[in-house]
């Protein structure tokens, strides 16, 4: 393979600079090498190569502009921005048509947060500039920092239109689309640029990721495969569409693209689970178990993975097999709400109580607070005969789901049980407001209190 003359001028000239450094030899180079030579630095995070570069430049070239903007650039990028306003001060004193001295000035306004001087700078620039494409970019990131992503999304189009391979430009507009909620219209705006532009895999593959969104999977998966098409090797690409592909219930395929993502990277935890899921879908027990397995061995922190083997076996009600993978994931991670619910879960099918009551607690201290988990709980300690500790766990509950017939009704069978009828009734008819239909809570509950004719009672009134 050769290199163009380009990038074998610009080669030579980094290996001329670098051997002038170790042999304390000095050579000439044009301000044009220089520029490059001093940006490449930068790019590589070399700061201080980058100034020995500048400063060599500037003693052969004291009166380049090209040179003098570059040193602008490292002022701006050392947050020097007083001091690089005074430079392009100067330099706009001597060339005021000049298109860099607009877009470092946007910089510096950029850097000070006022983004909109920034933008009324950019759109001077847009006055001078031959390269349109990079202004309109520069304007897009400007009008994304103010949050106005209308403007963004027009600026990062207009790049697009100047220079279709933009791709970061590209992500960007799609960003736009779907911040403002515009799926539908993102889908049309990407047809009207693979027309203009087909062979754009990036562009395939986000029309696919937005035909996802928007639940059309069919073309979803058609948009992902023309991505792999034009690139053979686009990981991301194959594992979307064996997504889409599993919402189609086209388990099969989707286990195709989920291997084509492991043949051609290493494997990838969340490939191996959804190939496991696949498998199970297709009732391949022992193969989504195999997967499942590899899930968690390649991976041991991806909960996703235990909780898959886990809830394989609550599946199966195989509970001392799904309590033994739970316990190796809790040994691995003890602060998981996703373990300790399930933990709970086993617990109380096989009648352990105590743990599952622990369990229960456990989820909520480690921020589940899904309305089963409180519900299930409570109906724990109630069986345990914890009445204060069921009344102060559905009051807890009561701040995170204020208007829940199922709370209020627990509230009142608790109540009745402790004999603190008054509130019990409170309770009963907040319950009978929320959902009368519901109502026999009570009597599957706490069927002594259903009993009650002070119960029976208060309910037919109600119900009048």
């Amino acid at each position: 393979m050769y290199l163009d003359h380009e990038e074998d001028d610009y080669n030579l000239s980094l290996n001329r600079f670098e051997s002038m450094l170790k042999t304390n030899k000095v050579f000439f180079f044009d301000s044009e090498e220089f520029e490059e030579i001093i940006l490449h630095y930068l790019d590589m995070g070399k700061t201080n190569l980058a100034k020995k570069a500048l400063k060599l430049g500037l003693e052969q070239h004291p009166k380049s502009t090209g040179l003098k903007l570059v040193q602008v650039e490292m002022l701006v990028y050392e947050d020097k921005l007083d001091a690089a306003e005074r430079l392009l001060n100067e330099l706009y004193a001597i060339e005021p048509h000049n298109e860099e001295i607009f877009i470092q000035r946007a910089s510096i306004y950029s850097k000070r947060d006022n983004h909109e001087k920034a933008v009324e700078c950019l759109q001077q620039a847009l006055e001078f500039t031959d390269d349109y494409a990079d202004v309109y970019n520069l304007m897009g990131m400007e009008y994304l920092f103010m949050d106005n992503l209308e403007a963004a999304k027009e600026s990062f189009i207009k790049c697009l239109e100047e220079d279709i391979m933009d791709q970061s430009a590209l992500y960007n507009v799609v960003y736009c689309f779907e911040f403002l909620d515009q799926n539908k219209e993102a889908v049309e705006y990407l047809k009207t640029y693979i027309d203009r532009n087909p062979y754009s895999e990036i562009a395939w593959h986000q029309s696919g990721r937005l035909y996802y969104g928007l639940k059309d999977y069919e073309n979803a998966v058609r948009a992902f495969e023309y991505a792999t098409y034009i690139d053979d090797t686009f990981v991301g690409a194959y594992m979307e569409k064996g997504k889409a592909l599993e919402r189609l219930m086209r388990y099969e395929e989707a286990i195709e693209c989920y291997e084509q993502t492991i043949n051609l990277d290493d494997p990838t935890s969340y490939a191996l689970l959804r190939i496991g899921k696949c498998h199970e879908k297709l009732g391949n027990r022992a193969e989504a178990m195999k997967y499942f397995n590899q899930t968690v061995h390649e991976d041991p922190l991806l909960d996703k993975g235990w909780i898959a083997i886990t809830d394989f076996y609550i599946r199966e009600k195989n509970y001392q097999k799904a309590l033994f993978y739970v316990n190796k994931a809790l040994a691995i991670d003890d602060q998981n709400r996703g373990y300790w619910k399930r933990y709970a879960t086993i617990n109380k099918a096989m009648n352990f109580y105590e743990e599952a009551e622990y369990g229960y607690r456990k989820a909520v201290e480690f921020g589940d607070f899904e309305l089963d988990t409180w519900l299930f709980w409570v109906d724990i300690l109630n069986y345990l005969g914890e009445y204060d500790n069921a009344v102060l766990t559905l009051l807890q509950a009561s701040e995170y789901y204020t208007e829940e017939f199922e709370i209020e009704y627990r509230l009142a069978g608790l109540y009745f049980m402790q004999h603190l009828d008054e509130k019990g009734l409170y309770h009963l008819a907040n319950g009978l407001r929320q959902n009368y239909a519901h109502h026999t809570l009570i009597e599957e509950l706490f069927p002594s209190i259903w009993e009650r004719p002070t119960v029976q009672h208060y309910i037919a009134k109600f119900q009048k």
